[in-house]
């Protein structure tokens, strides 16, 4: 048996590596590692069966992925998602790009030029839609003030926070908060 590696669309939070795994498991192969957007398990070539994978993954909301510039824009994404959402501080303020290059093993310069033409933004931009998530989630449970988020989340300062959070949302922070409603996206949809 050989170690397969596949690709998987959708994968953003450990509810859906737990996903994946069961699937896996319940197709009989061993898994080897699971994170988001990628899978390891042993199998031969032969045994693999792409399409019962695919069949099985999009009854659970999961997509395989086989194109290439598909595959690298799905990892950019779990990279992100993984350090806005699952990281601490620390981690937050590394260089992003050289987080990725280093993680991809490819040239950042490239990565982002294929993620720029087929998602139609920036790596850049959907870091800060993903923080601005990350804020309206925090916001919402009450537990941090503004300066902790801020800090958590690896921002220069709460004004930096604010304004952005504002150009994306159109409120400030506490005018998010003082809603009703607290109006947010699955990772997913960003």
């Amino acid at each position: 048996m050989k170690t397969q590696t596949l690709h998987i669309k959708n994968m953003v939070c450990p509810r859906c590596i737990k996903a994946v795994e069961d699937m896996f498991l319940e197709l009989g192969y061993e898994v080897i590692n699971v994170k988001l957007g990628e899978i390891k398990f042993l199998a031969e070539d032969e045994d693999v069966d792409l399409a019962i994978i695919s069949k099985e993954l999009q009854k659970n909301g999961f997509e395989l992925l086989e194109d290439e510039e598909v595959k690298i824009i799905n990892q950019v994404k779990s990279l992100v998602i993984q350090l806005t959402h699952h990281s601490d501080e620390e981690a937050l303020n590394e260089n992003i790009s050289e987080y990725i290059q280093n993680h991809l093993n490819k040239d950042y310069h490239q990565v982002s030029k294929i993620f720029s033409s087929k998602e139609s933004i920036t790596i850049e931009k959907y870091i800060i839609l993903q923080k601005v998530e990350k804020v309206k989630e925090l916001l919402t449970y009450g537990e941090l003030t503004l300066s902790e988020i801020a800090y958590r989340l690896g921002y220069s300062s709460v004004s930096h926070l604010s304004r952005q959070f504002k150009q994306v949302t159109g409120l400030s922070p506490s005018e998010f908060k003082s809603r009703d409603d607290h109006p947010r996206k699955s990772l997913d949809e960003i």
